[in-house]
């Protein structure tokens, strides 16, 4: 290349510039792609918890290519709150590519599945060791022979580059009862080690939790805006926060494990990002991440398993008023050990002299979504994905796309009523308009209940639903049918495509 360039210079000095751009791009170009460099970052667990939260499943080890191997630290996470039962979790950073090395401790087995399926990771086994590779991040269920109650979740993310840095060497036995961070300054860190107390954000402030630390209490988000909080640790036996008339605030991250109820609820705000939330729950009334009259929220990148709906959107309840819209949830795994992974619109607004305003949830999209568990013992609230208008509420304009239902024990693939239970509701809701399911499979073995679209009358009725491509054990739905789909007297435009 230097001779090329000395030959310009003398034989086209005025020209040299042009061309040695010219072929400083086009051997650019020809160059082969440089792969990503594969890196692993491991995070020691606080010394504290060494014995009280440790599950002795399962050997859980990872590396680089070729690198030395490194173990893990298995947290034990309840599941399931109708018998709850002891599963497992590792976590960890990486980019380009790592290898995982699972040791089965209690048993033999047959078979071993990665799910969701739809991520493409193929297990091999070894002298009774299953090792796998992970191209780039993501959310896993490892499971043998079939057990999904003590199973192995897999949670990964890249590694942060805005992270504050602690010393390398840092072990376990370094890591205790951490520093509480400064909540006056404009940028929160909480450090390795285990912390509680009240942790208030104010407003302007970025929060970020190191990935060997351990909160013990939530995150305080009220009357606040321009929050951010970028996590690479744990929340334990707590929830992440209550957000609560805030506006602006992402939630990047957090891995949220044995709390009580739920995982994060969100109340009368605006302009919400909640990202790569990975949370197993087995307490009673463990929603997920749960909305009340929120508007521009988007959950992605996310893994919820709870003993009650993973997702939802409502309006009006206790002191909460107002509408939901324009709600975004892509590329998400939902696990509802008890409930639905998707409930919108059972809470709002009867009208009263005091507040005459019924409300409106609108435009909420759900696209490329895996859902791998819903069980519901309850025949009236069945439904992996659930539309229940009730207290005069309109639910309009809702897509739900590339949908993939893995399992249903009890229950429906999906079920859009206008809903009245005396036990929730003061009213029925108003109506449901403008529904779209395309590409929304359930693939498993076996028959659920069938799906169910219902009006309440002649004026509180569903209309316009459009089912594109649904199938249910490879049955295509192309007409109300026995055993598939019922739909009562109050439906109006029901279009199959």
């Amino acid at each position: 290349m230097s001779t090329l360039r000395a030959y310009v210079r003398r034989r086209a000095a005025p020209f040299a510039a042009p061309f040695i751009l010219l072929f400083a791009g086009l051997f650019a170009a020809l160059a082969p792609a440089r792969a990503a460099e594969n890196r692993l970052q491991v995070h020691p667990f606080p010394n504290p918890i060494r014995y009280s939260h440790h599950n002795d499943d399962y050997t859980v080890r990872v590396r680089v290519p070729g690198g030395a191997w490194q173990d893990l630290y298995e947290y034990n996470v309840k599941v399931d709150l109708d018998k709850p039962r002891d599963a497992s979790m590792v976590y960890f950073n990486f980019d380009g590519t790592v290898e995982m090395a699972v040791q089965k401790n209690n048993g033999m087995f047959s078979k071993v599945t990665v799910r969701p399926d739809a991520k493409g990771v193929k297990p091999a086994v070894r002298d009774g060791i299953v090792y796998f590779t992970l191209r780039r991040p993501d959310n896993l269920s490892v499971e043998f022979d079939d057990d999904h109650l003590h199973n192995l979740h897999v949670f990964t993310h890249a590694i942060r580059a805005g992270m504050p840095a602690v010393p390398a060497n840092l072990s376990s036995y370094d890591i205790g009862t951490g520093t509480t961070p400064d909540f006056t300054q404009p940028v929160v860190f909480f450090g390795p080690g285990i912390h509680s107390g009240d942790f208030r954000l104010r407003s302007h402030t970025t929060v970020y939790i190191d990935g060997s630390a351990m909160l013990k209490s939530p995150l305080v988000i009220d009357g606040v805006e321009d929050v951010k909080v970028i996590s690479d640790g744990l929340f334990d036996g707590v929830d992440v926060a209550t957000i609560r008339n805030s506006r602006n605030i992402v939630i990047d991250g957090p891995i949220v494990i044995n709390q009580p109820h739920g995982t994060m609820r969100c109340i009368m705000s605006q302009d919400l990002v909640e990202k790569s939330i990975r949370t197993i729950g087995a307490g009673q009334w463990s929603d997920g991440l749960g909305h009340f009259a929120c508007e521009r929220v988007t959950i992605a990148d996310s893994f919820v398993r709870t003993s009650d709906d993973c997702l939802t959107f409502y309006n009006h309840r206790w002191d909460i008023w107002g509408n939901t819209r324009d709600v975004v949830v892509k590329d998400t795994t939902l696990w509802a050990d008890i409930a639905h992974a998707v409930m919108i619109g059972i809470h709002g607004n009867t009208p009263t002299p005091a507040h005459p305003e019924a409300e409106v949830l609108e435009r909420l999209r759900f696209s490329n979504i895996d859902i791998l568990e819903h069980d519901e013992d309850e025949p009236e609230y069945e439904g992996a994905l659930g539309i229940m208008a009730g207290d005069d509420n309109l639910v309009r304009d809702v897509l739900f796309e590339n949908i993939r239902v893995d399992r249903i024990e009890e229950g429906k693939l999906f079920n859009f009523k206008i809903a009245y239970t005396a036990k929730y509701n003061t009213s029925p809701g108003r109506g449901i308009e403008n529904v779209t399911l395309r590409d929304v499979h359930y693939t498993g073995k076996g028959s659920p209940s069938a799906a169910r679209i219902t009006g309440w009358d002649g004026a509180r009725k569903v209309k316009n639903v459009t089912i594109d491509n649904v199938t249910v054990g490879g049955k295509r739905l192309s007409a109300p049918a026995a055993g598939l789909l019922e739909v009562n007297d109050f439906v109006d435009g029901l279009h199959f495509r």
